[in-house]
């Protein structure tokens, strides 16, 4: 339910990581911009149930990630590899429906043998995780959202962070689902500029973002 410092985030981002990740620059608030796909050279490709998915890594935890309608699961290229540098197998669907969400939260746990699970996702791919997290509520260990669109019901106590930039149309969205949801690890974390979901990856917050996703991701839950 905090609402992050940005000064201290930065701070600590000087300190802890240097990224960029992949995507278009734009200045669409509430939808994403064209995609622009990363490189090519990826872990590998794996079938899952009709589609595809990417894997980077083979760590003991699992980071299930959903990209925005413009997007594809390539475009999680740069964050995919800080995150498995972390120790993490990170799995990028394809299909960010409720049924690829559901057979990839499968394959991490079942088939990589992981022991938790952090959902992530941007904008169209937030939404449908919250979407199935209101249903099912204990398939994610932890949730990471940049620029969800809509407020849900029924979230877990996982620990949540709800990432957006304060000049976009949906920020509300993201500070309303961290003071509402249920659980004491709830926090929004609302950026400078309007770049929407993981535009702000191309943006000059690039650091932050990605710096506050690690950050999270490596603290213990």
């Amino acid at each position: 339910m905090r609402r992050s410092s940005l000064p201290a985030l930065l701070a600590l981002v000087a300190v802890a990581v240097v990224a960029f990740g992949c995507g278009n620059g734009g200045d669409e608030e509430s939808t994403d911009d064209p995609a622009v796909t990363g490189p090519s050279a990826m872990v590998e490709r794996i079938e899952l149930d009709g589609t595809s998915a990417l894997v980077w890594g083979d760590g003991p935890r699992g980071a299930l990630l959903a990209h925005g309608a413009a997007f594809d699961a390539a475009s999680w290229q740069d964050q995919a590899d800080q995150i498995a540098a972390l120790g993490f197998t990170v799995l990028a669907v394809e299909d960010t429906g409720h049924d690829g969400l559901i057979a990839g939260e499968a394959y991490l746990r079942d088939d990589a043998d992981v022991g938790d699970v952090a959902f992530i996702g941007g904008s169209a791919g937030a939404d449908s995780m919250l979407s199935l997290l209101s249903e099912q509520p204990d398939l994610a260990d932890q949730v990471i959202l940049l620029s969800p669109n809509r407020v849900v019901e029924g979230l877990g106590t996982q620990p949540k962070l709800f990432i957006a930039s304060e000049d976009e149309a949906v920020t509300d969205v993201s500070t309303e689902l961290a003071d509402s949801s249920l659980g004491d690890q709830n926090e929004s974390l609302i950026l400078p500029g309007s770049a929407h979901a993981q535009n702000m990856f191309a943006s000059d917050q690039a650091d932050a973002v990605i710096g506050a996703i690690l950050e999270r991701l490596d603290s213990p839950s």
